[in-house]
């Protein structure tokens, strides 16, 4: 009968798992090891099941700071602690530990991290040279047939190389479970921290390990909902948390740290866009953070214990603000290039007339917070009370008593045409340019456009047809009316001496 075979690729851990602290030992696998402690250097074990207490302050530059406390029983004299349950992403050299019951009596003669961790990658890249049992399957008289056999994996580079039997074959597809004779030393299922102690006090001590880790940030998102008119505004503040560092924070002792505290190294920090949720402003909740000042940035602490899972995203709300004062603003900012040369002959420049909101983080203003830094999301409700999102924009960390702007956009009906009408060389560095921005109004109501334009050069403006503001030593401002359905037109003439 013709014999069929099922192509099937799968790998299976088959080994009977001893105490972790009894594997420790170098890569030569051939060689038997002594596995257990000597008498004079006894091992301990610790894991969460031993944890008392973890506080954990997050920083915004995808760094945080963990202090893990323990109950710990160690023996007099010198011994080895095995501490698991740590972050993937540990800076190794940030590393400490300390007896918080008798801090004279333990001290530290050595530590290490061991982060080579198991998967079936590197246990076959450890069984390169050495026998395993393959579960190869195949086919006869319509029967399955599921045969252990003897095999020695040559090479797991790019592709496997065994030798089976007497053949060398490569890439077999019919491997059902391979089957490995025992764990390899070197190799770990979790993080682990691993100290060399002398302890000389109880045997009994609260023992804390600090160290920083990657892999875990937070920044600010904030939902600001306009009223039907844009002069009032209701605010609400979230924190967004990732924890990617590669462990669980088990009701922690949450900090954040807002501010831009300097790395020897940067981080890449995660970008993870939360979608915020735009609600009617609820009846304000007692604060969940307590904001104070701390060096020259603010630490905000949550009133409560927080879990943080590994690869979860978190959002706390931060703080909330009611009916303040926000100005939208219409603003036509120009271009240094128009100061440079000549536009195309005869056709105007098409521009986009930016929106914005602005508001003052001020208490009388029912703000006057630290605001950390974050994306600010914008939403007013339309003609059946539904709220719509009209535009976000990220802010940098802003103090009280300073101002926030929020570009939301483009308008829509607001439109604005920009033509250079005059150049005149007056001798060998100075030049009189002429401009004409007309600006046309397709909205139901009057508005103010604000003109900013950028004037390079020792300059100074011949004339204009609506009054200027010299706003900087190479900028004017000008504030330009324009009636609904109407049409305003901004000319000027500026003398520049280059």
């Amino acid at each position: 009968m013709k014999k069929t075979l099922t192509y099937f690729l799968s790998f299976a851990l088959i080994f009977s798992l001893s105490p972790m602290a009894s594997f420790a030992g170098g890569d030569n696998m051939n060689e038997p090891k002594n596995t257990e402690p000597s008498q004079s250097q006894p091992s301990n074990s610790s894991t969460l099941d031993n944890q008392q207490n973890v506080a954990i302050t997050v920083y915004n530059s995808n760094i945080g700071l963990v202090k893990d406390t323990r109950v710990l029983k160690l023996p007099r004299g010198t011994s080895q602690l095995r501490f698991m349950d740590v972050a993937q992403q540990i800076n190794p050299a940030t590393v400490h530990i300390k007896s918080l019951t008798a801090p004279n009596a333990l001290s530290v003669v050595e530590q290490s991290y061991e982060y080579d961790l198991l998967n079936p990658a590197k246990l076959l890249d450890k069984y390169v040279g050495r026998e395993v049992t393959l579960v190869l399957r195949s086919f006869e008289n319509n029967s399955e047939k599921l045969t252990p056999t003897r095999a020695t994996l040559l090479s797991n580079n790019g592709g496997q190389v065994w030798q089976i039997g007497g053949q060398i074959v490569i890439n077999p597809t019919n491997i059902v479970e391979t089957r490995f004779d025992q764990l390899p030393q070197d190799l770990i299922a979790k993080p682990t921290l691993v100290w060399t102690l002398t302890n000389t006090g109880a045997e009994t001590h609260n023992v804390e390990a600090s160290y920083l880790t990657n892999g875990i940030g937070w920044r600010s998102d904030y939902v600001v909902v306009v009223n039907k008119d844009d002069t009032k505004a209701d605010l609400n503040g979230w924190v967004t948390i990732n924890n990617n560092s590669g462990t669980t924070y088990k009701n922690a002792e949450l900090k954040l740290v807002a501010g831009d505290v300097n790395r020897v190294q940067d981080q890449q920090p995660q970008m993870y866009e939360m979608t915020a949720r735009a609600k009617a402003m609820p009846a304000a909740a007692p604060p969940q953070f307590q904001e104070q000042s701390f060096f020259e940035y603010h630490l905000y602490s949550l009133q409560r214990p927080a879990t943080l899972k590994n690869n979860e995203t978190k959002q706390i709300n931060l703080l909330s603000a009611a009916n303040f004062t926000v100005k939208k603003e219409l603003v036509l900012n120009g271009q240094q290039f128009y100061y440079q040369g000549y536009n195309n002959p005869g056709e105007p420049i098409k521009e986009k007339v930016g929106v914005y909101v602005e508001f003052k983080n001020a208490k009388e203003n029912g703000l006057g917070l630290p605001l950390p830094a974050g994306v600010v999301r914008v939403y007013k409700a339309d003609s059946d009370g539904a709220q719509q999102f009209i535009g976000e924009n990220r802010i940098d960390h802003t103090p009280k008593e300073e101002r926030v702007k929020i570009k939301l956009g483009d308008a829509f009906d607001v439109v604005a045409e920009r033509k250079q009408t005059d150049y005149k060389v007056i001798s060998r560095r100075i030049y009189e340019y002429g401009y004409e921005i007309r600006i046309r109004n397709h909205k139901e109501e009057a508005v103010n456009v604000i003109v900013n334009e950028p004037i390079g050069g020792e300059w100074e403006l011949v004339n204009s047809s609506f009054p200027a503001e010299k706003t900087a030593a190479f900028a004017a401002r000008f504030t330009v009316p324009v009636a609904k359905d109407g049409e305003a037109v901004l000319s000027y003439r500026v003398r520049v001496k280059f």
